[in-house]
């Protein structure tokens, strides 16, 4: 489902310099998966930032339904009950049906998305044979690698063994052998070295010509996600290991509005998706649609203010853990509280008598009230009603998307050195404590892998499904069997959406 308006924020500080009617049609058109050969003037090296802008408005275009789907297992996260998405209930409880419009909608979308990155690769190598800079078509055929493995790391995670397009053709696809999952993340790997040479060694909110690109720490992160499911920690170690080392990221002091607008292009942010109402509180508004994640119900500080759709919820055994462990700031960010769920924690003896801060009000001032598809939302992709542009009323809008913090990079670190690896950017008890200092909590001392885990927990819950693919690479099957459900191996990868076995005979043969 793409969205009839959307934002490249990053685009915005070009237009000026390309001319605004015709980088929009550029990216109207590459936003179709068009590829460009006859007709383009390749000698015009001033255009041969056009198709990485492209690239970048398809990453930020991303389709509202795709995380929900990529992030739902788990036991930090339920989905909310009573509405008309009942597959997608299901798929929370490892129940899956690959006829399920949502499972086609992320595959067919971010299928898409790596074919117009591979067309835009093609044609900045084709302004690059002409170009006096050739550094520079270096540098965007690196940051379109970037983006392109994004979309293919979040889809072997969720199915396992998939088809890699190898250039722009989809007819490839067809004739493409399923390459297995470890392989797909090697391959990422293996890009992610080739790109690193050729990107800026400076944070994305460093970047003036785009604002919030990507960089060399961006690659550093996909390298280590990728190596963190193959368990190749030493590799985890030693590009999170840089990462740390470099000093450009710290973390946010306040973990509260770190998710909110202050947090936009924040220090500790290595990647997020940029929205924005262009500050006016009427006309062009680009914005993911966080109302599938909001209250169905709310009194907001400002009235008018657009509620949610209620399909997102933290579950009680996070929130149950979170008060175990005396969390405070990142339980009040990440959940909020309805009477309802006060009232349900309370009816467990261990939890009658719950902190006097927790309540039903945000301390921005929105009354989430009762509602029936849940009993707590959450607060990560809550943006509080007095921090919108006056005249803004839907819920969420101008508020940009985490994809990657440092503070995911510190945890990553610390696991891989419980793991045995060998580090280079300090002790895992010193990457440990850094996030636990913010958090409000007492350092730790010879930090175990549980620990950090647990950490991890806290820290990453409702962010982009990794409690689950955590819990699922290390084989703890019994986290993820919670609340009446059951999980096991066989339930890690959702089936093929019926829709592209039907069009790629080769998915029905695995």
């Amino acid at each position: 489902m793409k969205r009839n308006k959307i934002l490249i924020i990053i685009a915005l500080s070009v237009l000026t310099i390309l001319g605004t009617t015709g980088c929009e049609k550029y990216l109207d058109d590459l936003a179709e998966n068009r590829t460009y050969t006859g007709g383009t003037d390749y000698t015009v090296s001033s255009n041969m930032i056009l198709p990485l802008i492209g690239t970048y408005h398809e990453f930020n275009g991303i389709e509202w339904e795709c995380y929900p789907l990529i992030s739902v297992r788990g036991d930090d996260v339920n989905a909310g009950g009573l509405g008309d998405q009942q597959d997608f209930a299901e798929t929370d409880k490892y129940n899956y049906n690959k006829d399920y419009w949502m499972y086609n909608s992320l595959f067919q979308n971010f299928y898409q998305n790596m074919l117009s990155a591979n067309s835009a690769m093609e044609q900045v190598a084709l302004y690059r044979e002409f170009a006096s800079n050739k550094a520079l078509g270096d540098q965007y055929i690196a940051e379109i690698k970037v983006l392109k493995s994004f979309w293919l790391f979040q889809l072997t995670r969720v199915w396992g063994a998939l088809p890699v397009p190898p250039t722009s053709d989809p007819s490839q696809l067809l004739v493409a052998p399923l390459t297995p999952k470890d392989d797909i993340m090697q391959m990422i790997s293996t890009w992610m070295d080739e790109a690193i040479p050729n990107l800026p060694a400076i944070r994305p909110n460093e970047r003036t010509d785009i604002p919030g690109g990507v960089t060399k720490y961006t690659a550093l992160a996909m390298k280590a996600l990728a190596n963190l499911e193959l368990k190749n920690y030493p590799a985890v170690a030693s590009a999170t290991g840089e990462i740390i080392s470099s000093g450009k990221y710290t973390l946010e002091a306040d973990y509260y509005e770190l998710f909110k607008i202050p947090g936009k292009l924040n220090n500790e942010n290595i990647w997020e998706f940029q929205y924005s109402d262009l500050g006016q509180g009427a006309g062009d508004n680009y914005s993911y649609l966080y109302a599938f994640f909001g209250p169905q119900g709310w009194t907001p500080a400002v009235a008018g203010s657009n509620d949610g759709w209620g399909f997102w919820e933290p579950s009680l055994k996070y929130i149950k853990f979170m008060l175990d462990r005396g969390e405070t700031v990142r339980l009040e960010t990440t959940v909020l509280f309805t009477d309802r769920g006060i009232t349900e924690l309370r009816s467990d003896p261990a939890y009658a008598n719950l902190p006097a801060w927790i309540s039903n009000t945000t301390r921005s001032g929105d009354r989430i009230n009762d509602y029936a598809r849940a009993m707590f939302t959450s607060g990560k992709h809550y943006l509080p009603s007095n921090q919108l542009t006056p005249g803004r009323t839907d819920y969420g809008t101008n508020k940009n998307f985490t994809v990657i913090r440092y503070a995911e990079i510190l945890l990553m670190y610390a696991e891989a050195l419980t793991q045995g690896a060998p580090g280079t950017a300090g002790t895992a008890d010193e990457a440990v404590n850094l996030v636990r200092e913010r958090a409000g909590l007492t350092p730790l001392s010879g930090v175990t892998n549980d620990q950090v885990m647990a950490e991890k927990y806290a820290e990453l819950a409702m962010e982009w499904g990794t409690r689950y693919f955590d819990m699922v690479r290390l084989g703890k099957n019994n986290e993820l069997s919670y609340d009446g459900r059951s999980f096991s191996a066989e339930k890690t990868f959702l089936p093929y959406p019926q829709f592209q076995i039907d069009l790629l005979p080769l998915l029905g043969q695995k």
